[in-house]
C-alpha cells in the first residue's frame, strides 16, 4: 500500500473539453486498476458521450495525490425518474466499475466517496452492472450513508484458455461433437483476419450488416441499427484496436465476409461484445459458436487475462461452452438524509422489474432483457410509472 502522504484532492469534471483532455492520465490509470473493464477506457466513454451524452449532464469524480490521478467515477447526472447519478455509458455497457491505482487503492477509494458524498447531495447514485469483484464494490463497502445492494445482469464466463483446453471440461461426447464441428470449419477454408485500425470502420460496418440479417425477423435490438451506435463502435474501437484493447474479426469464405466480430479487453478480461453472421453460413451447418470462440479464446489466451466474459445474457448457445454464470449488482447510494429517496427508488425497480418480464417476452431474442428497458418511450415508462 502507498504511504505517500502528499494531499488527497477530488474534483468534479462536468465539461467534455476537459474529459477529453483526461486520456493520457486517465488511460494511464485504467492500466494500473486491476479491475478495470473495457467500459471504464476513456476511449469507449468519450465516444459513448458524444453519441448519447446530454450536455450539461456530465459528473467525472477525479481523485489527486500530489497531482498525480490515482482515482475515477465516470457518471453523469439523470432527471428521470428521479434525480439520479448513474454511470457514463448506459445500457450497451456491459459493466460499471470506478478506476483506482492498484498501488494506492485505500487512498482513492477514501478520496471517491468523500467526492460522491458532496457530488450526491441532492441525488441517488444507482450504479448498475457492477461485477462481484469490483471496486465499486470498496466504494460502497465505505459508503457513510443509506444504502442497498440488488440483483443486476448475469453474466457467463469462462477461463481464458485455448479452445483446446476448453472442449477438454467437457464431457466425453460433447468434446466429440465440438471437435468435430471444428474439422468442419476447417474444411471449408474459413479464414479469420484481424482488421488494423485503417480497416476498423469498414470491418464495423460489415459486423452491424451481417448482425441485422442474422436477426431479421427475429427482434433484433433496435438500438444496434441506430447510426449513433454505429459512429459509437467506429470511434470506440479505432481507439482500442490501436491500444491493444479491442479487435475486429472477419470471417472470410470464398472471397466474402460471411461473419464479424468485436471483442474487448482490459487488465484480466477479454469480453465478447458483438457478433454478426450471414444465415447462409448456418445453411453449411456451421457451428458459429465454435467459429466465433476459437479465435476470441485465442486472444484471450495470449493475452494472458484471467477471464473470457461472454458478457451479459445466459443464451443457450453460451451454455454448451459450461460456463461459470456470474451475477452482476446494481447499487444503490444515498446521503442518510435522502434515504427514503433511495427506497423509493427501490419501489421503482421492483416494479420495473415485473415490467422487464413482459418485455423479456415480447424480444426473446434480447442479448440483455433487462436493458431493453432503456430502450422503452418515454410513453412506455409513464404507463408503469417510472417517467
Amino acid at each position: 500500500m502507498n504511504t505517500d502522504h502528499r494531499r488527497l484532492t477530488v474534483t468534479l469534471c462536468r465539461d467534455l473539453a476537459e474529459f477529453t483532455a483526461l486520456a493520457p492520465e486517465w488511460d494511464a490509470l485504467h492500466r494500473r486498476c486491476p479491475t478495470s473493464t473495457p467500459f471504464q477506457s476513456h476511449a469507449w466513454l468519450r465516444s459513448w458521450w458524444l453519441s448519447y451524452g446530454t450536455s450539461g449532464r456530465l459528473r467525472v469524480l477525479l481523485a489527486r495525490r500530489g497531482g498525480r490521478l490515482i482515482g475515477a467515477a465516470p457518471l453523469m447526472l439523470v432527471h428521470r425518474p428521479m434525480p439520479l447519478l448513474v454511470p457514463m455509458g448506459g445500457a450497451i455497457s456491459d459493466f460499471f466499475d470506478i478506476l483506482v491505482d492498484g498501488d494506492d487503492i485505500r487512498a482513492a477509494v477514501t478520496a471517491l466517496e468523500r467526492g460522491l458524498h458532496r457530488a450526491a447531495s441532492h441525488t441517488v447514485v444507482d450504479l448498475r452492472e457492477v461485477r462481484p469483484d469490483a471496486s465499486a464494490q470498496l466504494l460502497f463497502g465505505a459508503w457513510s450513508g443509506a444504502r442497498t445492494s440488488l440483483a443486476d445482469s448475469t453474466c457467463m464466463e469462462l477461463p481464458a484458455e485455448p479452445i483446446d483446453a476448453l472442449i477438454g471440461r467437457m464431457s466425453g461426447s460433447r468434446a466429440q461433437r465440438s471437435r468435430a464441428k471444428l474439422r468442419k470449419i476447417d474444411s471449408l477454408g474459413i479464414e479469420c483476419r484481424a482488421a488494423p485500425v485503417h480497416r476498423v470502420a469498414g470491418a464495423i460496418g460489415n459486423l452491424l450488416h451481417l448482425h441485422e440479417l442474422q436477426w431479421l425477423g427475429r427482434g433484433v435490438n433496435p438500438e444496434h441499427l441506430r447510426s449513433r451506435f454505429c459512429a459509437h463502435l467506429v470511434r470506440s474501437a479505432r481507439r482500442m484496436v490501436r491500444d491493444g484493447e479491442a479487435t475486429v474479426r472477419e470471417f472470410v469464405l470464398d472471397g466474402k465476409v460471411v461473419a464479424a466480430d468485436l471483442s474487448l479487453g482490459s487488465a484480466q478480461l477479454t469480453g465478447a461484445y458483438l457478433y454478426g453472421v450471414d444465415p447462409r453460413l448456418r445453411e453449411r451447418k456451421v457451428d458459429v459458436s465454435s467459429l466465433l470462440l476459437r479465435e476470441i479464446a485465442r486472444e484471450a489466451s495470449d493475452s494472458g487475462r484471467g477471464v473470457l466474459s461472454l458478457l451479459r445474457g445466459a443464451e443457450q448457445y453460451k451454455n454448451h461452452w459450461a460456463p461459470v454464470p456470474v451475477v452482476n449488482q446494481r447499487l444503490l447510494l444515498a446521503r442518510s438524509a435522502l434515504e427514503p429517496m433511495l427506497r423509493l427508488r427501490e419501489t421503482q425497480l421492483a416494479v420495473r422489474d415485473r415490467a422487464a418480464e413482459t418485455v423479456k417476452a415480447r424480444f426473446p431474442a434480447a442479448r440483455d432483457w433487462r436493458g431493453r428497458l432503456n430502450e422503452l418511450p418515454a410513453a412506455g415508462l409513464a404507463i408503469i410509472g417510472l417517467s
